[in-house]
């Protein structure tokens, strides 16, 4: 599988391209849905461009995508730089239960992050799936420790920028053991090498602004949709 991420936290502006708005996550992603892409992860953000986990928010943003892209799986975050407080962001994410046709059908969780496995067990709850993010190592262990939280649907390891293919495939050995399908990807330099190394060894990746600015050659990606051509 080749998911779009097609902002993640990036600020407005960073890139001429870079969706912010319902209506303009919905384009990309039916651009990218032309491509054959069937996954998308998005950063859900309020009318001055911040990321929220509010309801309304979240909701109207994948539901603006959803009608773009029928029969897609939509995917959003639950990043603790949103809502620093654990407590509130499960209670936000608990409340995802009513959102009918804006309800994600995924949302990412940290486990390095305070609460993740609350903020886990409040997806699960509201019937959204879970992808458990792991950046590192450590994050590794934490999770083969506790186990993974029902309503798991995949692990992301996530490989940082500067890493390499090595660090990568260190990663999914150490995630191995658990027996879950992983995608993994890399960020900003890393993102190409990783992207790379992912199909190599069947696994799924993904690609987007979220993850880079960038084409192969280092110049400046056109779009989300130009991004996931190079992919394929």
């Amino acid at each position: 599988m080749l998911q779009a991420c097609l902002n993640g936290a990036r600020e407005p502006g960073s890139h001429p391209s870079l969706p912010i708005t319902p209506q303009q996550l919905a384009a990309d992603a039916a651009a990218c849905a032309e491509l054959g892409v069937t996954s998308f992860h998005l950063h859900p953000r309020d009318a001055v461009g911040l990321e929220v986990l509010a309801g309304p928010e979240v909701a109207t943003a994948v539901s603006v995508v959803r009608t773009a892209v029928a029969g897609a799986r939509i995917g959003v975050t639950t990043g603790a730089w949103i809502v620093p407080d654990p407590l509130r962001r499960a209670e936000l994410v608990r409340g995802w239960a009513g959102l009918s046709a804006g309800r994600p059908d995924f949302a990412s969780v940290n486990v390095h992050e305070d609460g993740w496995l609350a903020v886990a067990a409040a997806l699960c709850d509201a019937g959204v799936g879970i992808e458990l993010g792991v950046f590192h190592l450590e994050a590794a262990r934490t999770l083969l420790d506790a186990g993974v939280p029902a309503g798991t649907v995949r692990v992301l390891a996530e490989v940082q920028p500067g890493q390499t293919a090595q660090d990568a495939a260190r990663l999914v050995d150490a995630l191995a053991p658990l027996g879950v399908p992983i995608l993994l990807h890399g960020e900003d330099d890393s993102a190409w090498p990783v992207l790379d190394h992912a199909v190599a060894h069947g696994l799924d990746t993904r690609i987007g602004l979220e993850d880079t600015l960038t084409a192969r050659d280092g110049t400046e990606a056109v779009d989300n949709a130009a991004l996931v051509r190079l992919a394929l």
